[in-house]
């Protein structure tokens, strides 16, 4: 049985035009300007609807252990929350304890999200030390399709690697076809300041900010920059969330390197006035690197809109207010953090950047589907509404209103970052290789769905200047 789309308007990232769509099996096989059903084709009826390539998160934390817990969500409720909110892919992190393999760790994810997925879904792997023994694994790794590796510049002691080790794992990774990503935040600086800040009493979920601020990611960025740029790799800068991180992205990018910004929805409406007059409510939005001044989420807008930006993702790291994050009511160094977002990424974004004129439908369609997709080599199978492409769609009605809220929410936990956020301009179906899995806002599809995504390695041509 065939699917059809017909009458609704197409929008990629650099085109829009009027056309039907016909998916045979989980392929586009055609589009035309009509296409004539036939007995026991499927046919959806897009008048007035927007047609968008499958949208993709480029970075989630679904079933991710922390210290003596566990993420709210895992992949069953993680991506059922992804499919209604338009999401057809992800890649989440697949997360080596020290000294582990890291194709032990692969094969704890795969456990994690195989059989258990609404959406197709790949890994990055992340290293928590760099020495002979990991390098000889990253060829292996490469070739099961994980081809893009995340190390971190800060949580010292835990998660952090040096600047030699930095260096090392770029030079491998480029040497091999990978990508390196980087949570840029100045780790010694963020130790001496949460340390400061305790002695001081200052143990409240308000001074998180405080521990951690711009100049602590600017200066990280700017870092993972030049060592990057000593060893020739490309670089990936994770949610980026303010004007200092921003402006050394802009430089290694005037320099001519390759290098990657990417923000979240957080970064681009909330702002650190969440942080106080709420009491240990604060909690929710504690989250690495924290909420800026409102100044920059307009900073972050301009970014997209001038290509500064090249993803929108959503960083979902989501742990319940009650029973998780009450954890660091005595002090805000051991709240978990981060917040949730999988679910409402494609309908923020369209409403508040779309809709209020900050981003063309065109650059909606880059941000959260084609470039993560050429980004992590899966362009054009993803990312794409061409013949030959996965049947992926976020179809959304511009004209279409709602309300965030945690009751409403498809995330398994206890609150929404955004709540009371009002929508104008929403995903009403969501199509994951040629299969409708989510219409208004309801799961129409089963967890065995979804398909592991072997991804090809990095392409630099694709980016060189």
């Amino acid at each position: 049985m065939a699917l059809i789309i017909k009458n609704g308007t197409i929008y990629t990232a650099s085109d829009s035009y009027r056309a039907d769509i016909l998916a045979e099996g989980e392929k586009i096989t055609r589009i035309a300007d009509k296409i004539t059903s036939g007995r026991g084709d499927e046919v959806i009826d897009a008048s007035g609807l927007e047609i968008y390539p499958g949208a993709i998160d480029a970075h989630t934390h679904l079933d991710m252990p922390y210290a003596k817990t566990s993420t709210a969500d895992d992949f069953k409720s993680g991506t059922i929350a992804a499919a209604c909110g338009g999401t057809t892919s992800l890649i989440d992190f697949a997360n080596p304890a020290r000294g582990q393999t890291l194709g032990d760790a692969v094969k704890i994810w795969r456990k994690k999200a195989d059989g258990k997925s609404a959406i197709d879904y790949g890994f990055h792997i992340t290293l928590v030390e760099f020495n002979e023994r990991v390098a000889s694994e990253i060829p292996a790794l490469i070739k099961e399709g994980i081809t893009s590796i995340k190390c971190f510049l800060a949580y010292k002691g835990a998660l952090m690697i040096n600047d030699g080790e930095f260096i090392r794992t770029l030079e491998v990774a480029k040497r091999h076809g990978a990508l390196v990503s980087v949570h840029a935040e100045n780790g010694e600086m963020l130790t001496y300041l949460a340390g400061k800040l305790a002695a001081e009493g200052k143990t409240g979920p308000e001074y998180h900010e405080a521990s951690h601020p711009a100049i602590a990611e600017g200066e990280a960025v700017h870092r993972g920059a030049v060592l990057a740029k000593l060893a020739g790799a490309p670089l990936y800068i994770v949610h980026t969330s303010c004007k200092e991180a921003l402006d050394e992205i802009k430089i290694a990018m005037a320099d001519q390197q390759v290098i990657f910004g990417e923000t979240c929805p957080q970064y681009l409406l909330l702002s650190n006035k969440l942080y106080h007059g709420n009491g240990f409510e604060a909690a929710k939005w504690v989250m690495s690197p924290p909420l800026r001044d409102v100044e920059n989420n307009q900073i972050l807008w301009n970014a997209v809109r001038d290509g500064f930006i090249k993803v929108i993702a959503t960083d979902h790291c989501s742990f319940n207010f009650k029973g998780q994050k009450d954890a660091g009511i005595s002090s805000f160094t051991k709240i978990p953090n981060g917040a949730p977002g999988i679910g409402d990424r494609v309908n923020l974004v369209y409403s508040y950047g779309v809709a209020q004129g900050k981003i063309s439908r065109n650059k909606f369609a880059e941000v959260v589907s084609t470039n993560p997709a050429k980004i992590f080599g899966m362009f054009p199978k993803k990312g794409a509404v061409a013949i030959g492409s996965d049947a992926d769609f976020t179809i959304i009605d511009p004209s279409k209103k709602g309300k965030i809220s945690v009751k409403t929410s498809h995330h398994k936990v206890d609150y929404n970052s955004f709540e009371g956020f009002k929508l104008h301009g929403m995903n009403v179906m969501t199509i994951s290789r040629g299969r409708l899995i989510a219409r208004d806002d309801k799961f129409l599809g089963t967890l065995d769905h979804g398909q592991y995504l072997k991804r090809n390695k990095f392409n630099p041509v694709e980016w060189s200047a």
